[in-house]
């Protein structure tokens, strides 16, 4: 800045200047932060799921909207950068929310505390894949059996020790694995867990061969055609060993991962 250059707006002097303003009088000029006068979020009420365009994300989240739901509707000149926003509410109804959001931001070297009002239309619908779920829509089975040999288990018994398996197998399971699991039907042998997505079934089940040293045998079966392609089912089933801990468990030794190896 040459010497005797000074604010248009306050006269002030020493100051960086962007067409003849200093930082000061632009910000007092510049809306730093603002949003829309009425925003909308699409939340499915079953898993939380958001809308965004065509596509659902955020699956098992709350259904009640966040910061992070909020952010994206704030616009933001190119010259700001935005420190921190906390939200308060100042009013709700069953499907609106009215927000202020307080914000610290900076522009061209100096901060100011910002206030934005946001108003936030909350819409609930169903997305595809709980739609899916709820309609017994499926495209792969995982079978969780008790060992084809030795001796058999009392019904009772084998449901509740595969259910365990099942416990751990879930802890194991990445987040988009377990949204695919649509839902499980008990049977005498053990259980059958349906799955919307047939990648993520063999995924599990291939889990459950690698780290918990069940048998693993895949099949699949005609069900249809669809734009002049075929349709399948792909059945996965899994045998899980009695493990040494359980009582009940005789005879063979025991490999990695404490399975017991057939």
């Amino acid at each position: 800045m040459s010497e005797g250059e000074f604010c248009v707006v306050c006269g002030a002097t020493g100051r960086s200047l962007v067409d003849g303003v200093c930082a000061e009088c632009a910000a007092d000029r510049t809306p730093l932060l603002s949003a829309p006068k009425r925003a909308e979020v699409t939340v499915c009420p079953t898993c939380g799921a958001r809308r965004r365009g065509a596509h659902w994300e955020r699956a098992g989240s709350s259904p009640v909207l966040t910061a992070e739901d909020l952010a994206p509707f704030l616009q933001i000149p190119d010259e700001v950068a935005v420190r921190r926003v906390q939200w308060e509410e100042t009013m709700a109804t069953a499907t609106v929310r009215e927000l202020v959001g307080r914000a610290r931001v900076r522009f061209r070297g100096i901060e100011r505390d910002v206030e934005v009002p946001l108003s936030v239309r909350t819409i609930r619908m169903t997305c595809p894949e709980c739609s899916r779920k709820s309609g017994k829509y499926y495209t792969a089975t995982i079978q969780m059996r008790g060992p084809a040999d030795g001796p058999s288990e009392k019904p009772i018994a084998l449901r509740a020790r595969l259910e365990e398996e099942w416990t751990r197998l879930v802890r194991e399971m990445r987040p988009d694995w377990r949204n695919a699991v649509a839902w499980r039907e008990e049977l005498p042998e053990g259980w059958n867990c349906f799955f919307t997505d047939t990648l993520a079934a063999r995924a599990v089940a291939k889990l459950a061969k690698q780290r918990f040293g069940a048998s693993l045998k895949e099949s699949s079966s005609l069900v249809g055609r669809k734009n002049g392609q075929d349709l399948y089912r792909v059945t996965f089933c899994l045998r899980f060993a009695r493990r040494p801990s359980d009582p009940s468990s005789k005879g063979p030794t025991t490999g990695v991962g404490g399975v017991v190896e057939q």
